[in-house]
């Protein structure tokens, strides 16, 4: 809570100004939505930042009540359902999940008699289909026009579950921008920025990473050389030694980084009790 309430203080000091109220509430939203997103990303991986980002978008129509909840759950999960006793009309093509996903998807008020018409008109729902972007083609009348865009969406993962995740892009990337679709690259300088003496940074590495070039680059430009700057690695009896390195750099106003911290998750908590 402290960290999103200090998120959210930034925003107020760095947003655009304005007399006007409603025009200073829209740069404040539009600001803090971007820096929770930059701030969230810094902290996941790189197959994760999509879905934040539509959690994120959708989380905000549901809030101005432009996005159904159980829409929404069911774009998630496809819906639970009995035992589906309607007979698949395209079982060439269909597959029967999806057949009972469209059944399902049936019971929402915006796709009300969806089964009846999408059996009237297979030859052009097998066009959709069929084709290599079906989350950029038409739909058969009247469900173009008809369907919101998020809708849209609910029928393409019934259809083509393959071709969700571009569908979720575009519909990020529309609603919210382009740039919530590409994750800014990872900026030391910012998030030491951001960073303070009871808020350190915390690199979570994937198998083969290593930021120690970059950190001590990072530090030689701030001033934090020689006995300004320690690291160690911990690991069987370094925790001890890590701790008494941590206290002088609080005395002294000095770096300590402490690599593999996985190797001594029995001594981590005395950091924080310290």
């Amino acid at each position: 809570l402290t960290w999103f309430i200090n998120l959210f203080k930034n925003s107020i000091a760095e947003s655009n100004k304005s007399q006007k109220l409603e025009r200073r509430l829209l740069y404040l939203m539009d600001h803090f939505t971007y820096n929770l997103y930059t701030n969230v990303c810094r902290s996941l991986f790189e197959k994760d930042k999509l879905l934040f980002s539509f959690l994120l978008c959708s989380n905000l129509l549901k809030a101005k009540k432009e996005l159904n909840q159980d829409e929404f759950l069911f774009l998630l999960t496809g819906g639970v359902g009995l035992e589906n006793k309607l007979t698949n009309p395209a079982s060439s093509w269909l597959s029967d999940k999806s057949w009972d996903e469209i059944c399902r998807m049936c019971d929402f008020p915006a796709f009300k008699s969806f089964r009846q018409q999408f059996e009237k008109q297979l030859d052009d729902w097998r066009f959709v289909y069929d084709n290599k972007e079906p989350h950029a083609a038409s739909f058969p009348p009247p469900w173009n026009r008809k369907l919101t865009d998020f809708q849209k969406m609910i029928v393409v993962r019934c259809l083509r579950p393959d071709k969700i995740i571009p569908m979720v892009t575009t519909f990020v990337e529309q609603k919210l921008g382009r740039q919530f679709v590409e994750p800014p690259p990872f900026d030391l300088a910012k998030s030491y920025a951001d960073s303070h003496s009871c808020a350190p940074l915390i690199f979570v590495l994937s198998p083969g990473a290593d930021p120690m070039a970059g950190l001590l680059k990072f530090a030689e430009d701030k001033g934090f050389v020689g006995e300004k700057f320690n690291a160690i690695s911990l690991g069987q009896g370094q925790g001890p030694i890590a701790a008494k390195l941590i206290e002088k750099a609080v005395d002294d106003g000095t770096w300590v980084v402490l690599q593999n911290c996985h190797l001594a998750v029995s001594w981590m908590p005395e950091i924080g009790r310290g």
